[in-house]
């Protein structure tokens, strides 16, 4: 333990700050005595109200059932907007992945019709180019000396009325296929413009529904007492 000084109190001010303490208490009290508040003097009346205690216990059980019918009416407004939040928001979702569906679909059905003209115009190409190692192999009508025709005259008519018909054929298939995509783009076009209006409609119907609730619920904040008229038996 290191080394450390005794002071040695000093009597003459403890006393003085006993003796202000001491004189501090004694006004207190001296205050509070002459502060005490007297005697409550009031005129004798009647008390209690103009109602019977029959009329209090049924305005008691008035109001108790209108807080009650008040409290079951605002958590049933409260799970039925819950409850069209929910429904807005899976009709939402739903939308979302019918349109990725049908993006999808549309998104198929070109990459076919790529695939049907890639084809088609292959095709093409083999048969003109089968049809052209097959006029190599044949004579003009330039070059034909006889009158007559011959077989090999015969034969190039035959293999240019059908090129010539697998030309039509093939133009008239691509052109049905054009109008096909066509078709398809229009009836997918009217279809989204019925589902935007479905969408439109239910919409405003639940903002209806929601809006009428709403002044519903106004209506019997402003009127609480009407459920209570005679002849309510809610």
């Amino acid at each position: 333990v290191g080394p450390y000084v005794l002071v040695t109190p000093n009597e003459t001010r403890r006393k003085q700050l006993q003796q202000i303490a001491k004189k501090e208490l004694d006004d207190l009290e001296r205050w509070k005595k002459e502060h005490r508040p007297g005697l409550i003097t009031l005129v004798p009346q009647r008390l209690g109200g103009n109602k019977s205690e029959t009329q209090v216990r049924q305005n008691q059980q008035m109001i108790l059932m209108q807080s009650k019918y008040q409290k079951k009416h605002k958590r049933e407004e409260y799970v039925k907007a819950k409850k069209a939040v929910e429904e807005a928001e899976i009709l939402k979702k739903k939308a979302i992945q019918r349109e990725k569906a049908e993006r999808l679909e549309v998104k198929k059905r070109q990459e076919e019709m790529q695939r049907r003209e890639m084809f088609l115009e292959d095709q093409k190409h083999k048969t003109n180019e089968l049809l052209s190692r097959l006029d190599m192999g044949l004579p003009r009508s330039d070059s034909c000396q006889i009158a007559s025709p011959g077989p090999e005259s015969t034969a190039w008519k035959r293999s240019h009325a059908y090129k010539q018909a697998l030309r039509e054929d093939e133009n008239r298939r691509l052109e049905e296929m054009k109008q096909e995509q066509q078709r398809k783009a229009e009836l997918m076009e009217f279809k989204q413009k019925q589902e935007e209006e479905t969408r439109t409609r239910a919409h405003q119907k639940e903002q209806r529904r929601v809006n009428n609730a709403f002044l519903d619920r106004l209506q019997n904040k402003t009127q609480p007492n009407n459920i209570y008229q005679p002849g309510y038996t809610g």
